[in-house]
């Protein structure tokens, strides 16, 4: 990607990542293998849609030429940032896809399948009904072979409907949900195609621990671990199959490691499975601190040797054991440390839930950047994409079933809850992220043999070792649980305190940190908007680490018995709830996912030991100061190293801080630098003409030896826009939906940002991408909140260059001088199917829309911009002297 001269001066404000890297995501489940016989495509792009309900819009002839068209992920609308309250749209909706299959593929197996559309849904293949399906969050899987027209158009059309229903999980009403309900097939859509025989996709097959591939594992250690294979392989064909299946393992360097076949016979029309053992001497384990993956490659071949269907897929080798008393075992060890992390809901800003992988192998990264070591999806199962990113990133995840504050009598409640338990495990069952599921309803007076029968269907699904669930320890049914969630006792000010431990069972606290006056008010010293600047934001970090009260912490959750595991925050992002009018704004980072204080103090808690992996590691040291007129006199700077030294102003004075060794309590806490800071002292050094002498130093040691450092500088006249990408290093994919986020800063002449100022940045673009959103979201132009204001690229479906201009919205020769960014989109790693016609459509709509903004600045215009500002501030020095003349002090 090309970037402008501009964005370098960025280099020493903003983290990077060291090294390209493109995450890989699966599709339905696997990753396809070349020469396989098995293909898979997206559907994502090109569908007609509309709000509201349409008679006759599930059939073939229906004139849908008046629809808008839009790519999957699609969430119905966009949306301001502050999209609380019940200001999004609930009811039906329609989408059609016109397309037309390749030849080549006559004679496969064809599956469509739904990552998931929200709510309930109907879909319809060339106007025959296919599948109704209750509930959001997981796949909708379609045998489509009979129903495709060859050499013929083909029409998908779904209807799907978001609207409050008690029949189904969560079922709670927006206006009372504590989350938005968002809507539309706001995940992916692909066809599979195959041979006739082939290995089944769980969800579809509606087999108890049965379906696809079930990988498990048994008796791990150092030395040696078993891999467990559970395949279940159909046969579709009128005549019997013979052949093999034949199970390779890899590390990702391509080292095999241990290679088996296993003699089939599968019966015409009939299904079997088959069992097999690996044993892998001195595997590689997986873990938060190294995420080792290996690569399971199944291949069915028939008797002449021919590979007649196949995939690979992902696996880590690991175990986990709760030991009540003894706390949490990983790999047959006990684990050192609590384990830290935060809830994760699943939207993010203007699109709401619809978003691409990308972004959630991004946040999954951001999360593991700041030392993060477990998610509890909040509250539902979350996007294949999150889940793969937190294998390869180290996450382990506490995979929820959908559910809130809700529960029905009516018996198909119920059994649509037990349903949704079913398919959860199914589909994540072989993630090693996969650290405990929670399958009852969270905070919900459920009966009590809900909470036995949905355990049991845990354990019926997933009939191996190293397999919990949790629970809430105030909950009905609670006893069949070994993992209650809870308050640590010195944590206090909880709703679930235990106080009668059993050394049996073991403790973990599920949400900690929101802390509000009561819950309609929802005033809060843990929720901060991002904008409301340092005195807000330092609160908010204090209370998470340490607070002067006593109130579940980093701090406190650090100093419980072995037995107590470790808390999940509430919340990692900021994000829209339904029935309060405010998002939520507890998060660390915002709903863009741009920085607070605290995400840094959680950083700080990380270990200082550097390691090559895909996540940041190593020593940090960050000043939480911004050098302003309204700042502070002492600076608090967040550290994970032994010793750390903060300097004002060059030659001045320098404050040591050196960690002492506790026994218990955070690893890093907060440092506090007293009196380290005054204006007045800027001022007299601006005056003299050594504004580059004022600044702030923070140098962190390690055995003595400075191993991190961070700079601060007051910014000064704000003189020019600076543009850059947030992208963790990742490549935006010319997919028509996978989008990526573009900051705009105003700053001074040095790069510094101008927290302080009201601006509103106006978003220009040409080439293959569009701008997501517009004037009537707050999209673009856009207010500059804290020194910012994002904006979301989005591709097209054709690969290539894309230039974003950002300027202020009202503009005089006064103003800062205009930024210019130039980056590139990739081809898609996947074949797309969709219609051309209906794909033209869309792109001259998102065209239009792009240039309802200002035009792209020209290399000549920025220039000229440039030279015009150097002489402007020429002509302010004569204002300046003549001030001084007149005695302004």
């Amino acid at each position: 990607m090309k970037r402008k001269t501009i964005y370098l001066l960025l280099s020493l404000l903003l983290p990077v990542c060291s090294q390209a890297y493109e995450p890989e995501f699966s599709t339905a489940g696997f990753f396809r293998v070349e020469n396989s016989g098995r293909e898979v495509f997206s559907m994502n792009p090109a569908w007609r849609f509309s709000k509201g309900a349409h008679p006759g819009a599930e059939t073939v002839g229906y004139n849908d030429r008046e629809w808008a068209v839009v790519s999957l992920p699609n969430g119905i609308e966009y949306l301001p940032t502050e999209a609380s309250g019940c200001i999004n749209y609930q009811g039906q909706v329609w989408y059609r896809k016109h397309f037309t299959l390749n030849e080549n593929l006559k004679g496969k197996k064809l599956f469509l399948h739904f990552e998931a559309i929200m709510g309930k849904s109907k879909i319809y293949i060339n106007g025959q009904l296919q599948k109704e399906h209750f509930g959001g969050y997981l796949p909708i899987v379609i045998d489509v072979t009979d129903s495709m027209h060859w050499g013929e158009e083909n029409v998908i059309a779904v209807w799907a409907d978001n609207s409050d229903d008690p029949a189904y999980p969560p079922g709670k009403p927006q206006q009372s949900l504590d989350f938005t309900y968002f809507g539309g097939i706001y995940r992916d859509c692909w066809l599979i195609a195959h041979n006739s025989v082939y290995i089944t996709d769980p969800n579809y097959e509606n087999e108890i621990a049965g379906g696809g591939i079930f990988v498990a594992f048994d008796k791990v250690s150092d030395a040696s671990a078993q891999v467990l294979l559970n395949t279940h392989i159909r046969n579709t064909d009128k005549r019997a199959f013979q052949g093999t299946v034949e199970y390779d393992l890899r590390q990702t360097d391509g080292k095999q490691i241990a290679h088996l076949n296993n003699q089939i016979v599968v019966k015409p029309g009939k299904a079997i499975r088959t069992n097999s053992k690996i044993v892998v001497n001195q595997p590689l384990l997986w873990s938060p601190e190294s995420p080792t993956l290996y690569n399971l490659i199944v291949r069915i071949r028939d008797k002449s040797g021919t590979v007649v269907d196949g995939y690979r897929r992902r696996i880590g080798i690991r175990s986990i054991e709760f030991k009540g008393a003894d706390g949490f075992w990983l790999n047959g060890k006990p684990y050192d440390s609590p384990l830290i992390g935060a809830n994760r809901h699943q939207d993010f800003a203007i699109v709401g839930n619809a978003v691409p992988n990308s972004i959630h192998w991004r946040d999954a990264k951001k999360l593991r950047d700041a030392g993060m070591k477990v998610i509890r999806n909040a509250h539902c199962p979350q996007d294949p994409a999150f889940m793969d990113a937190c294998d390869e990133l180290g996450l382990f995840v506490i995979v929820n079933t959908p559910g809130w504050q809700f529960w029905n009598d009516a018996p198909e409640f119920a059994q649509r809850v037990y349903n949704d338990i079913r398919n959860l495990v199914r589909r994540d069952r072989n993630h090693p992220s996969v650290w405990m599921w929670e399958p009852i309803l969270n905070e919900t007076w459920y009966p009590a043999d809900f909470a036995r029968n949905a355990k049991e269907i845990v354990e019926a699904e997933y009939p191996y070792a190293y397999c919990y669930s949790g629970c809430d320890s105030e909950a009905k049914g609670k006893e069949h649980f070994q993992v209650l969630f809870t308050h640590p006792l010195n944590g206090g000010g909880g709703a679930y305190s235990t106080k009668n431990i059993k050394k049996e069972l073991t403790y973990f606290t599920r949400e900690w940190g929101d802390n509000v006056d009561d819950w309609s008010s929802h005033n809060s010293p843990s929720r901060v908007a991002r904008n409301w600047g340092e005195q807000a934001m330092l609160i908010q970090a204090q209370h998470y680490a340490c607070p002067p009260y006593q109130y579940t912490s980093y701090d406190a959750l650090y100093r419980t018995p072995r037995q107590h595991i470790g808390g999940c925050l509430w919340h990692s992002f900021d994000h829209q709830r339904g029935y309060h009018p405010d998002p939520f704004y507890g998060g660390i980072m915002d709903v863009f996912r741009q920085p607070k204080y605290s995400y840094y103090m959680f950083m700080s808690q990380r270990s200082p030991e550097r390691q090559e992996r895909l996540f940041e590691t190593g020593p940090m040291v960050h000043i939480a100061h911004e050098m302003t007129p309204f700042s502070s006199n002492d600076v608090t700077v967040y550290s994970n190293c032994e010793e750390v030294s903060l300097t004002f102003i060059k030659g001045g004075q320098t404050q040591t801080y050196t960690r002492k060794k506790e026994k218990e309590g955070m690893p890093s806490p907060i440092i506090t630098f007293k009196d380290a800071y005054h204006f007045m002292d800027d001022k007299a050094l601006s005056r003299k003409g050594k504004q580059e002498d004022v600044y702030l130093l923070a140098e962190g040691r390690i055995n003595g030896k400075v191993v991190a450092s961070h700079k601060v500088a007051p910014a000064r006249r704000p003189e020019q826009l600076l543009l850059w990408i947030d992208n963790e290093g990742t490549e935006l994919q010319a997919t028509g939906s996978d989008f990526v986020t573009l900051i705009a800063a105003v700053a001074d002449k040095n790069g510094h940002i101008k927290r302080l100022n009201n601006y509103v940045i106006r978003f220009s673009i040409a080439g293959e991408g569009h701008i997501v959103g517009g004037a009537d979201v707050f999209a673009n132009p856009s207010p500059i909140r804290w020194g910012t204001a994002p904006v979301l690229i989005q591709s097209t479906l054709k690969p290539g260059k894309i230039t974003l201009t950002a300027c202020v919205l009202f503009e005089g020769s006064q103003m800062p001088v205009s930024a210019t960014l130039e980056l590139e989109s990739k081809p898609s790693r996947l074949p797309l199917i969709y219609s051309y016609s209906e794909a033209d459509v869309q792109s001259k709509t998102a065209n239009l829309n792009s240039l309802m903004g200002s035009s792209v600045r020209s290399d000549k215009e920025l220039e000229k911009e440039r030279k015009e500002k150097e002489e402007n501030i020429r002509k302010l020095k004569e204002v300046e002297r003549q001030q001084e003349e007149f005695g302004e002090k």
